[in-house]
């Protein structure tokens, strides 16, 4: 059963903004932070962004200024706006959730192509 489920990707050109979502199916309860993650072949999947359930917001050092992680951790829906996009954006974005239990949720991924 697909417990997170990422839309939202797509191809852009440099320069435009895109928004991905990220909703967990109701059998994923107690959720304590919800992630973006993102992964580029022959690399690691990296952390972009977090977010607590109180709002409280975490990025990676690289993504501050260009990356915004909004939503309710609580109704376990998460989002993230990418703006001025690169085509170093390019990845493949994955959506993440840790509940209080420590179990780690995975969505499947949704690709994301930046070029002119």
């Amino acid at each position: 059963q697909v417990q997170l489920v990422e839309s939202g990707g797509g191809s852009v050109k440099p320069g435009r903004s895109l928004t991905l979502s990220c909703v967990a199916s109701k059998t994923v309860v107690n959720i304590y932070t919800m992630d973006w993650l993102r992964w580029v072949p022959g690399t690691q999947r990296e952390l972009v962004a977090k977010i607590g359930r109180s709002g409280d917001k975490t990025y990676r050092d690289s993504a501050k200024g260009r990356f915004t992680i909004s939503g309710d951790v609580n109704k376990g829906t998460v989002y993230l706006q990418i703006d001025s996009l690169k085509p170093e954006d390019t990845a493949v974005y994955y959506c993440g959730a840790l509940t209080s239990n420590g179990t780690y949720y995975w969505g499947g991924g949704t690709q994301v192509t930046v070029s002119s």
